[in-house]
């Protein structure tokens, strides 16, 4: 498998790196700081066809394949992961209506969200159903040739500022991971109450929130695909969705090298920069290795899903590999930076909290260990 991105994709990374650098990177602190949603730059990824990378342009979308996408996502997240969870959660909420949408669904809600005229989020999540999201209570009832939505989702990335939602709930009582449907649900019906943005140890300027659902009335047209198969669907939109958390950890993990690297040359001890230093020599190149190893997993992993192949367990390792990683290097970088690593005059305390996400989303790390072995046995 040749992993060289090809003339297109090099060039669209270079956009979207001097991108990120210009309009994301001098107010990125102070969103982290005072937890301001980043809606202003909303639009402007819009503009830049960052909110339907990897959607046809018959729906308004860019039309680009999954690598490209991954790149993007990892120069986002290498200058702001919560801008970039953002996109990733847009994404699966207008994914879940392109993969499984009928026409007019996809016309109707899945062109706005691809033009980032609308933004989407994904309401899977509960309070208690994450890891075991078959154990969903949110229930809807036939009522009247469409359905009544009542129950609570928690941790729903852009929940308050979304336009549309996807939403999982249980339509065939008590029948499990074969009871549950998904809904396309706009986001200003009656019996809707959304919640305030969570205080968060990182991604503070994501927009994360609770959702509450009362008797909301949802037309029997705004069921996507069949009833009682929404897990299903749920799931395979999940494994695209583990690709991009993988890209945005290593664009995290990415900054961490980076910024290392550059403090390592700068700040002197002993009467030399610390870069000097075995031990600091041996911490970079630790972080570097690891990181191109994770590149190149999350890459594969795209790569299949482009060719139409089964990517199951390749986005399950690329997403563990690349989040711990990721982890691993915020780690290093603070230790590199030593005191200074431990306050806000450096960004890497920030890398740290976001990377630590990146272990959790998606699936947790010991998660993804049961899709891995659970592929691997065949069970």
């Amino acid at each position: 498998m040749d992993f060289a991105l090809t003339a297109e994709q090099k060039e669209f990374q270079r956009t979207v790196r001097e991108f990120a650098e210009r309009e994301l990177k001098p107010g990125a602190s102070r969103r982290d700081e005072t937890g301001e949603f980043p809606a202003a730059i909303v639009p402007k990824l819009a503009e830049m066809g960052l909110m339907g990378m990897v959607f046809p342009l018959e729906y308004g979308g860019g039309g680009r394949d999954f690598v490209s996408y991954a790149v993007a996502v990892e120069e986002l997240a290498r200058v702001d992961a919560a801008v970039t969870i953002t996109i990733l959660a847009h994404t699966l909420c207008a994914g879940h209506i392109f993969a499984f949408g009928s026409d007019e669904q996809k016309r109707m809600y899945l062109t706005p969200l691809a033009r980032g005229e609308k933004l989407g989020a994904w309401a899977l999540t509960e309070p208690g159903a994450g890891s075991d999201a078959a154990a969903i209570r949110t229930q809807a009832v036939a009522d009247d040739g469409g359905w009544r939505l009542t129950g609570n989702k928690f941790f729903i990335s852009n929940g308050s500022r979304a336009d549309t939602l996807v939403v999982m709930a249980v339509t065939a009582p008590p029948g499990g991971k074969r009871g549950i449907s998904a809904f396309i649900v706009p986001a200003d019906v009656p019996g809707l109450t959304k919640g305030k943005n969570l205080d968060k140890l990182g991604f503070r300027a994501s927009d994360t929130v609770a959702l509450t659902f009362k008797e909301v009335p949802v037309p029997g047209a705004n069921l996507i695909g069949e009833a009682n198969r929404g897990f299903a669907q749920a799931m395979e939109i999940l494994n695209g969705g583990r690709i991009g958390v993988a890209a945005m950890a290593l664009g995290i993990g990415r900054a961490c090298l980076e910024e290392s690297i550059a403090y390592g040359k700068r700040r002197e001890a002993f009467g030399h920069p610390i870069a000097d230093f075995e031990a600091i020599r041996w911490m970079l190149a630790d972080m570097a290795t690891e990181l191109d190893a994770a590149r190149l997993l999350v890459h594969r992993a795209a790569r299949l899903k482009d060719s139409g192949e089964r990517f199951v367990r390749e986005a399950a390792m690329a997403k563990l590999f690349a989040s711990e990683a990721a982890t691993r290097a915020a780690l290093k970088a603070v230790q590199i930076h030593g005191g200074y690593g431990y306050t806000r005059a450096f960004p890497v305390e920030r890398y740290l909290r976001e990377a630590k996400l990146c272990e959790i989303g998606e699936g947790t790390s010991e998660v993804q260990r049961m899709v891995i072995a659970k592929e691997l046995l065949k069970t």
